[in-house]
């Protein structure tokens, strides 16, 4: 069903429309509730004589104070910690905390450990992608109002989706000691590193899977998508072997930037703005920019391995792709690429001779970033001699996209202010979820407001 058309199995789930399209009227549309997103959050928009004139992505859930809880705590104590702000997407803020520790401590792991810290990273990739496809994401694009009714008609895709997560959570386990917050993960390595015959169970499981994320992709790309682009500026890293990057890399963009990671903050800044509790990043002098599956897709298009190659342009799916609906075939894309690559990684690996490598604390800076199922994560942590956080920054990809989101919302919107408020409030909030924001990495609701003007 296009996303053009009226959903007709979308219930009406708590929409207040208001006014006619009188001149002299104020008309406000309110969106109770938006489920399928993580986090609480608003979106207001006001439109005058026809135009828009003002779009707010409102985030009011109250900030949680991540940072200043890590000042005073061990630098290896940190992993854990971090790891309690998201339990999507742990995975990423304890590689992007121990990438910027190591980098402090001057701490440089062996490939054995490198390739363990990759496959963990991907299992969290396949498990956060599915739900979102599946769960959060296809409703939209088949007039669902969620995927327990999608299940009514399409069980045996519900059921795959779900054994495709679990498949995720299962590879989490095995090398993280748990899914959810991993408890094997330290500074310098692991605590326990698997021999390499103990694979053979999660490989069997991985072989299934790769061919389920295969039908994914297949199954997402017959979808309609709204006819739209804009010219992002699409922000990734590139990593220094030659793979897709995931656990780390340096900055580039399509628009010329090239820097190192400890050089984040030069370009890059963030703002509080009054409508949100988040802060808002930017580009220093550039303005918004876009992070996450459509922007690695297209910026990393030759590190995808031949299979991933392959099934895109056998879809026709190959940069440059700018419809952010679109992203979903690329998070499809990942999903079968984490599952190949994890393949690929257990064949060649060997057992290391120490599961970790001694780290000594010392006065320093560090700086790391990884590529989070959402988009870069960005830390950095300065310690003290005795290795105890005296300073810690923390930049998630959700607060990175956001000026994106409004600019989306409020270009998407002027291009379509001639269909019934109803169905462009539905189309909007499709909008917003092209991203998997992450407002809370918990989840609930956005209220969305409409308001049109004199």
């Amino acid at each position: 069903m296009s996303s053009d058309k009226k959903n007709s199995g979308q219930k009406d789930s708590g929409q207040k429309i208001s006014g006619q399209r009188n001149p002299g009227k104020t008309r406000t549309i309110e969106v109770n509730y938006l489920a399928r997103v993580e986090g609480e959050g608003g979106l207001k928009i006001k439109v005058k004589g026809g135009h828009v004139q003002e779009v707010q992505l409102n985030i009011f859930e109250p900030p949680r104070f991540f940072e200043a809880l890590l000042q005073g705590r061990r630098y290896d104590e940190a992993p854990d910690i971090t790891s309690r702000i998201c339990g999507i997407c742990p995975v990423a803020y304890q590689m992007s905390t121990i990438s910027a520790m190591e980098n402090a401590l001057g701490v440089t792991v062996d490939l054995p450990i490198r390739q363990l810290r990759r496959m963990l990273y991907c299992g969290e990739w396949v498990e956060s992608h599915t739900l979102h496809v599946y769960m959060l994401h296809a409703p939209d694009f088949l007039g669902y109002e969620s995927a327990i009714h999608m299940a009514k008609q399409f069980p045996e895709i519900v059921k795959r989706g779900l054994q495709l997560k679990k498949v995720g959570n299962e590879l989490m386990q095995f090398l993280g000691g748990r899914e959810i917050h991993p408890i094997n993960v330290r500074v310098g390595g692991f605590y326990r590193a698997p021999l390499k015959r103990e694979f053979k169970e999660i490989v069997q499981r991985l072989l299934w899977a790769r061919d389920a994320a295969l039908e994914t992709v297949k199954w997402v790309s017959d979808f309609s998508f709204p006819d739209w682009e804009r010219d992002y500026e699409f922000v990734c890293l590139r990593a220094t072997d030659p793979v897709y990057p995931i656990e780390e890399g340096t900055f580039i963009s399509n628009k010329g930037l090239a820097i190192d990671v400890n050089d984040y903050e030069n370009w890059f800044t963030e703002e509080h703005v009054a409508h949100s509790t988040a802060l808002q990043s930017s580009l220093k002098g550039r303005g918004a920019y876009l992070v996450g599956p459509l922007a690695r897709f297209n910026l990393n298009f030759d590190r995808l391995s031949p299979l991933v190659q392959e099934t895109a342009k056998s879809i026709g799916f190959v940069p440059p792709i700018r419809n952010p609906f679109k992203s979903i075939i690329a998070r499809s894309l990942e999903i079968l690429y984490a599952c190949d690559e994890t393949l690929r990684l257990i064949e060649e690996y060997q057992s290391p001779s120490v599961p970790s490598i001694a780290t000594v604390p010392r006065a320093s800076i560090g700086f790391g970033a990884t590529e989070a199922p959402r988009g870069v994560l960005y830390h950095r942590y300065r310690l003290d001699d005795n290795g105890l956080i005296q300073e810690a920054k923390i930049v998630p990809p959700t607060s990175q996209n956001q000026k994106s989101v409004e600019m989306d919302l409020w270009q998407f919107v002027e291009s379509r202010m001639s269909l019934p408020k109803k169905e462009l409030s539905w189309q909007c909030e499709q909008a917003v979820r092209n991203y998997d924001p992450c407002i809370s990495c918990a989840a609930h609701f956005m209220e969305v407001r409409w308001e049109e003007i004199e």
